[in-house]
């Protein structure tokens, strides 16, 4: 009886894990489903971010599909900073670590920004130099 007493907490742990894991495929599911409309997707645990063309929409990830969704165009975009710990570093040389890691962009018809959170400095970087590039064609491009 005591054994069985002792093995009920990992068995209530391994349901749990379970329950987790198919939430998190859930999740992961919903966003291919999503991403098929954009050129350039990518999915973290924080948020979606597609491009198609010159908008951006991204939001937060749920089973159910993403919510919150949000677009704007690079048009509108003056700025695009990497954010590290809420200190703006430059995206060839990264740092190592990092808590918070978002990339923003700022806007030319208000003082508001959009913030994108990310799980990974790697990616985040990649993003940043990816859109960067995209911002810089786009302006560069006869009107």
């Amino acid at each position: 009886m005591e054994r069985g007493l002792l093995w009920l907490p990992l068995l209530v742990m391994f349901f749990w894990l379970a329950w987790q894991g198919s939430k998190e495929y859930q999740k992961v599911e919903a966003y291919r489903v999503w991403a098929e409309q954009f050129e350039r997707a990518k999915y973290d645990i924080y948020a979606v971010l597609g491009q198609k063309g010159n908008n951006l929409t991204w939001g937060k990830p749920t089973p159910q599909g993403p919510i919150k969704l949000e677009t704007f165009s690079l048009l509108d975009v003056t700025k695009i900073q990497f954010l590290v710990d809420e200190k703006s570093v430059d995206v060839e040389n990264p740092p190592d670590k990092g808590r918070s890691i978002e990339l923003e962009f700022l806007f030319s018809k208000s003082t508001g920004s959009v913030r994108v959170p990310f799980t990974e400095i790697p990616l985040a970087a990649e993003w940043g130099k990816f859109l960067q590039r995209v911002l810089q064609d786009l302006r560069s491009q006869p009107q």
